[in-house]
């Protein structure tokens, strides 16, 4: 199914993606009970703050790509895969919380972010603390393979944040370098989520393979349509503050495909606003990004990951988990033409 095919009126297509999801109730439950259960590992002084971050408004689609990835029933999910889902997730939540620091952003999952709500100071520090207890819980594990694999990518994560980080505020950026970056901070913690979810599920290695490189693609993906929104969604739909890229000089898909499109006088003038010389005029770019086709551009290569996605189960399609797995890319595909949907789903 094609980005461009998605009929949003489809009763059948939204039922598909709530029972993919709904399938995934005890395991969220499980682990919700579990991430709380954690709390209690917190310094009494910070409790409530790792508590603020520990909510179960997110989307949790890296623990369900673990829960997915190792599907074999309907079954409730092992001790350890509640685990993994669970370090996986705080290593998310702690990128979270460093990355709205670094946007300045207001909102996340429709309430003051972290940094808003402690200060930035004391939320880095916060963003800290979760990586850690990500790493603790790895390090249990009885054998070391699992902390390997999750301090490994946790570093490749923060390698990601860092290199986009010092390439905020300029426009020496290329197609190349934009997907390095997001390869590393996002599409990484995707991919050790399907690895480690097929790996403790028992499946043979070929397979656990293939599914690394579907959760790989996916991150792109995803990452992609993430920067998207950013120009094209509705806040109170995405429910994190939005146009924060452009306001932090953070060259993603979107600005590159309009520089390219631009005429030079207004090029140099959106250069101005990256380099924070000028104001961004947010709702101007926006103008331009519809008038000269720039979300079909960059849908276009959400869909070029999904295709490979796919492509990476394709000759294990005998094995439990692909049906689902491959639900996740027509949901992914639908929340690209939601964006265009003034009325949402």
């Amino acid at each position: 199914m094609s980005a461009s095919t998605i009929n949003l009126s489809d009763p059948m297509l939204s039922q598909d993606f709530a029972t993919v999801f709904a399938r995934l109730k005890p395991h969220m439950a499980a682990l919700d009970v579990f991430l709380r259960s954690q709390l209690a590992s917190f310094e009494p002084e910070i409790r409530d703050m790792a508590d603020y971050c520990i909510d179960t408004s997110g989307k949790r689609i890296r623990p369900a790509l673990v829960f997915l990835s190792g599907w074999s029933g309907g079954e409730a999910p092992s001790e350890s895969v509640v685990r993994v889902a669970a370090v996986v997730e705080l290593v998310h939540l702690a990128t979270l919380v460093h990355d709205d620091i670094m946007d300045e952003a207001d909102l996340r999952r429709s309430r003051r972010t972290a940094s808003r709500q402690y200060g930035p100071e004391a939320a880095v520090l916060l963003g800290d603390a979760l990586f850690a207890h990500a790493l603790h819980l790895a390090s249990q594990f009885p054998t070391p393979e699992v902390c390997h694999a999750v301090s490994d990518s946790t570093r490749k994560v923060c390698a990601g944040e860092i290199v986009q980080t010092l390439r905020r505020g300029t426009i020496d950026i290329t197609r190349e370098d934009y997907f390095r970056v997001i390869d590393l901070k996002t599409a990484e913690l995707f991919r050790i989520s399907c690895f480690l979810g097929a790996k403790l599920g028992g499946f043979p290695p070929l397979f656990v393979e293939a599914v690394s490189r579907f959760g790989r693609h996916l991150g792109i993906a995803y990452q992609i349509y993430d920067d998207l929104a950013d120009f094209f969604g509705m806040e109170k739909r995405i429910g994190k503050t939005l146009g924060t890229d452009l306001q932090s000089g953070k060259v993603t898909l979107p600005l590159l495909a309009l520089l390219d499109r631009l005429q030079s006088d207004d090029r140099a003038l959106l250069v101005d606003e990256i380099l924070r010389r000028r104001e961004p005029d947010l709702h101007h770019r926006i103008r331009q990004m519809a008038e000269l086709g720039i979300f079909n551009i960059v849908a276009a290569e959400v869909e070029a990951e999904l295709t490979q996605a796919e492509g990476a189960l394709a000759s294990h399609t005998d094995m439990t988990p692909v049906p689902l797995l491959r639900q996740l890319c027509d949901t992914l595909r639908f929340q690209v033409r939601n964006l265009q949907s003034p009325e949402g789903v």
